[in-house]
């Protein structure tokens, strides 16, 4: 190993790969009870109105995930436990095409609600929408990782 790459591995903050599946669970519950704090707090449950919207807010959240961050969650899952390194970097949860989706999904929903274009109730269904299926992802990995946290380093993990 060359020195400049020996000084890499040396700082690089390296933990089992199991513990990859509990940073993402907690990074995906942090986002997705932030959302859903956000879209809870600006709503106000005394009219008939507004729970219908949040009704059908839940229902996109619910599609959102079965649709879409069910397949995503599922890839990152199996990137982890098929990762071939003993201690990957404790930022591999996500790889590097997450975290530039995960940049804008970020800038855009705090453009969005600082720039005033959509009323801050409609914005609130939003965050509630995809809120949902970030927590219900977070529920996923952490239920993969505690299945596969007894697995030895030779043995296949559990998908």
């Amino acid at each position: 190993m060359d020195t400049v790459n020996s000084f890499f591995y040396t700082f690089k903050p390296g933990i089992p790969k199991q513990y990859l599946l509990f940073t993402a669970a907690f990074v995906w519950t942090i986002a997705g009870c932030m959302l859903l704090f956000r879209g809870f707090s600006v709503l106000k449950f005394s009219s008939s109105e507004i729970i219908i919207e949040e009704f059908l807010s839940l229902l996109a959240g619910i599609i959102f995930y079965k649709f879409l961050f069910s397949k995503i969650s599922f890839k990152h899952i199996h990137r982890i436990l098929n990762i071939q390194i003993e201690r990957p970097c404790f930022f591999s949860f996500f790889n590097w095409r997450s975290y530039f989706l995960m940049t804008i999904m970020i800038t855009f929903g705090v453009t969005l609600r600082l720039s005033g274009i959509v009323p801050l109730n409609y914005l609130s269904l939003f965050y509630v929408s995809m809120g949902i299926p970030l927590f219900i992802s977070a529920i996923r990995f952490y239920y993969h990782a505690f299945k596969n946290r007894k697995h030895q380093k030779n043995e296949m993990p559990v998908i």
